[in-house]
């Protein structure tokens, strides 16, 4: 059927709109729906298979002494400040996640690699959290950015950095009053006298 269209001089013209020939099958609601779940319907995500046995380096996100025993062997795993790093068996890592989530949920063990994280199904606790790396790169973002992306850390990390951030200011490395405002405000504590 054809249509009426407005042209550019207010006169109206005839558009023809071409049919559909009699040849060209047109979909039908359930063509489309099966069309679209065949898309979404893809494999589910399936964890990388790792061996429990295996090694993982993991690092202290604690600004102090962190100390984990395991419960099934009775080993203890000290790490003496900030960054020290430990070799820990997956399935040791495993076992701490049951045993007390918070080495994840406040990011105190800090594991860089992501198919780790996933098959210990704790990603959800580093989305925001920094690498050990990530702490003295903070630094070089600009003090809004700042503020954003300490907001969204853990408590832990939170600490951490607080404590982290006093050093350096007592030490003079930080001596930007934005930079201060920035992480006073995303840590929601103060870390000068004023």
């Amino acid at each position: 059927m054809p249509k009426k269209a407005i042209s550019e001089n207010n006169e109206r013209a005839e558009v023809k709109v071409p049919q559909p020939s009699s040849q060209v099958k047109s979909k039908t609601t359930k063509d489309v729906t099966s069309e679209a779940t065949a898309k979404t319907a893809k494999q589910p995500i399936r964890v990388k298979d790792l061996d429990p046995n295996m090694y993982i380096t993991v690092r202290n996100g604690f600004q102090g002494i962190l100390n984990y025993r395991s419960r099934r062997t009775g080993q203890w795993y000290v790490w003496g400040k900030f960054g020290d790093e430990q070799e820990m068996e997956l399935f040791e890592l495993r076992d701490a996640k049951n045993q007390s989530i918070d080495y994840y949920k406040n990011n105190w063990f800090l594991i860089d690699d992501p198919d780790i994280l996933d098959w210990l199904g704790v990603s959800r606790y580093y989305e925001y959290a920094l690498d050990y790396d990530g702490f003295d790169k903070l630094f070089e973002h600009t003090s809004d950015e700042i503020a954003e992306i300490v907001k969204g850390l853990s408590g832990g990390q939170k600490m951490t950095l607080a404590y982290k951030a006093k050093q350096m200011i007592s030490n003079g490395e930080i001596d930007s009053m934005k930079t201060i405002a920035a992480l006073e405000e995303g840590l929601g504590r103060t870390l000068i006298e004023r």
